[in-house]
C-alpha cells in the first residue's frame, strides 16, 4: 500500500509531556494505516475499514 501521499493524524490527546510514545492513523481509501509517531519512516499496520471500526468498538465496550 502505498503512503506517500496519506495524511497522518495524532490525537488530540497526545499532546505534551511524557515520552511522546503515540501512534497516528491515516484514512487511505478503505483501509486504515497505523504508525509510530517516533519512527514516520518506519513500519506501518493497515487495516481493512471495518476490522478498524470493530477494534475501536471493542475497546468501548470495556
Amino acid at each position: 500500500m502505498d503512503l506517500s501521499d496519506a495524511l497522518w493524524r495524532k490525537s488530540s490527546r497526545s499532546g505534551g509531556g511524557g515520552d511522546g510514545s503515540c501512534v497516528e492513523v491515516a484514512f487511505v481509501r478503505d483501509a486504515v494505516a497505523v504508525r509510530d509517531s517516533k519512527d514516520p519512516d518506519g513500519p506501518a499496520l493497515a487495516f481493512l475499514a471495518g476490522a478498524w471500526r470493530r477494534f475501536l468498538t471493542s475497546l468501548t465496550d470495556r
